[in-house]
């Protein structure tokens, strides 16, 4: 019996890999992953169960590379600027790995992997800064949900159907359309702790207005919770 260790697992990934982007048709033989490693096939099954598992490790392997590349990414005082970054970076790794990229977002029957739910995770967070110097006009959860698609869509139109999509500037152009659609001209800055000024405009806007959102102790309770930020901003004056 072969013994599975780490070591195994990861030359067969990456095998599974390289067969990936040499197929013409974006599939690959169980048998040809293990003759790549050395290994029976009965060693594929102990580590992935089948082929769909063994593509759903794979799509998952990518993502973590490409979470990792994301992390090493740094983020600048500019948000908006990040996002638009964001968004040229998915269009280059979906280009330099398209047989990979196509496994992670293309649909397939029976697919397990996690790799969008993780990359939307990512763009919530990128998009949450945005929010957050009121750059944006919907939730981040909702802009992601907009974001995403276009984006994946778009990539897989290019790897597809290259000669189709030869436009030079079309990823700019969908990139600025979809943007458009969720962001806003952000506040401008303010000196200081930005808290305070936020809670103030809050509570004052729901004293003006109210809301039905929240039952009358919901509203009291967040009352004093918003004139406690907002006396923040009056401490050592």
């Amino acid at each position: 019996m072969s013994t599975i260790t780490p070591d195994v697992r990861s030359a067969m990934l990456a095998a599974a890999e390289r067969l990936l982007a040499d197929s013409p048709d974006r599939d690959i033989a169980t048998r040809a992953v293990c003759e790549a490693v050395g290994v029976t096939q009965p060693v594929l099954y102990r580590l992935f169960g089948d082929k769909n598992g063994l593509l759903d490790a794979l799509a998952d392997d990518g993502l973590r590379r490409y979470a990792e590349h994301k992390g090493r990414q740094p983020q600048t005082g500019d948000p908006v600027a990040d996002l638009r970054a964001g968004w040229d970076d998915h269009m280059e790794f979906a280009r330099r790995n398209p047989a990979l990229y196509h496994l992670m977002f293309a649909p397939r029957p029976r697919s397990h992997a996690q790799a969008r739910r993780q990359i939307m995770d990512l763009l919530e967070a990128a998009l949450l800064r945005c929010s957050a110097i009121g750059a944006l006009r919907v939730s981040p959860s909702v802009a992601a949900q907009i974001i995403l698609p276009a984006n994946v869509g778009l990539a897989l139109s290019l790897i597809a159907q290259p000669s189709l999509f030869a436009d030079p500037d079309l990823s700019v152009r969908m990139r600025e359309a979809v943007f458009g659609a969720v962001l806003t001209e952000p506040a401008a800055p303010e000196e200081g702790d930005p808290v305070p000024a936020a809670a103030l405009r809050l509570r004052s806007q729901l004293a003006v207005s109210g809301t039905s959102a929240l039952e009358p102790a919901e509203t009291a309770l967040l009352d004093r919770w918003l004139e406690r930020l907002a006396s923040r901003g009056s401490v050592g004056r």
